[in-house]
């Protein structure tokens, strides 16, 4: 792993946050969904529940808590109930906490309570069905906002009482002028080779581009190197060593390197997922069909509620066993 960089956060706390926008107006690219969701909230009694869907790290809850901060302005903090259904995926979840916080009366000069349902398309179908009848019994009071990678994933009953917004990859300018536009703000030298380097690593994603950029700025300035140093100290390249361990058949060692991954470096085990399937494809390997069926399996075990750490093993066996 190398000596890990220490992340400026002492001072001036994570600049992803730090920098998050506030308004739809300072969000990055997407003009066309923030001049649609704008025209939307203008009255909001007539703003229907809103699904937003597209890839990591491109806006989607930045967008809904922008929302959330337009129509309930000061009442927001007390209005809005915010969950990440993939950390509690099961039909408790949705019964207990979205159900009490709908019910919960006493309303300020607010046209209705929102509910940020983060990471939507991890629920299970069952959780996805009592969900539908939460949002039919409350829809005088409540507005929810869904937020998917996949939209695939959510079942049709609900995505037909949504308006949908597909966001788009943010493209590699506007990632770094954002990128730029923190460094001045943080006093940070970055030269075009390193920024360039890390749109590279983070593929249009943009938090995990100003994560990166901050760990790399712990090393010194912005140079491709320092991030080459901070990137493989961080995420994908180390996903793509557990996949080469995998399939050598040393499962011990791989499971090893993916548990640091997940409990050390705060990886998800969604991510991991992700990277792995990128990895699998970089490495053109010729059993690459069977792989990719093996992590589809265990991907849907997880999704319907299986142990991860548990499953992320076994798919690391079923790996080994492939080369023999």
């Amino acid at each position: 792993m190398g000596i890990e960089p220490k992340v400026l956060m002492s001072a001036t706390g994570m600049w992803v946050e730090k920098y998050r926008p506030k308004k739809l107006s300072e969000i990055v690219n997407q003009t066309e969904i923030i001049g649609s969701l704008e025209a939307l909230i203008k009255d909001p009694t007539d703003m229907p529940h809103l699904m937003f869907s597209g890839s990591a790290g491109v806006g989607k809850t930045t967008t809904a808590l922008c929302i959330t901060r337009q129509i309930l302005g000061e009442y927001a903090r007390d209005y809005t109930l915010e969950l990440n259904a993939s950390d509690e995926r099961g039909i408790g979840m949705v019964r207990e906490k979205v159900k009490k916080f709908s019910r919960f009366a006493g309303m300020a000069e607010v046209p209705f309570k929102i509910i940020i349902l983060d990471e939507a398309d991890e629920m299970t179908s069952d959780a996805q069905t009592a969900l539908r009848r939460i949002i039919e019994d409350t829809a005088k009071i409540c507005r929810f906002i869904l937020i998917a990678n996949n939209i695939s994933k959510i079942i049709e009953p609900i995505q037909s009482r949504c308006a949908t917004f597909k966001f788009t990859s943010v493209p590699e300018k506007d990632v770094i002028a954002r990128l730029e536009e923190i460094a001045k703000k943080e006093k940070v030298k970055a030269d075009k080779k390193g920024l360039k380097a890390i749109y590279d690593y983070s593929e249009g994603d943009l938090r995990h581009a100003i994560n990166l950029m901050q760990a790399t700025a712990s090393l010194g300035g912005i140079t491709e190197q320092n991030v080459k140093s901070s990137a493989g100290l961080t995420k994908t390249s180390d996903v793509d060593e557990v996949l080469k361990i995998a399939l050598s058949g040393k499962v011990a060692q791989a499971r090893e390197k993916m548990i640091e991954l997940i409990k050390v470096y705060g990886m998800s085990e969604s991510d991991f997922l992700k990277y792995i399937n990128s990895a699998v494809f970089k490495s053109k390997h010729e059993k690459l069909s069977d792989i990719l069926q093996v992590i589809a399996k265990y991907d849907y075990r997880i999704l319907v509620g299986a142990n991860s750490e548990i499953q992320l093993s076994a798919m690391l066996a079923e790996l080994a066993t492939l080369e023999n």
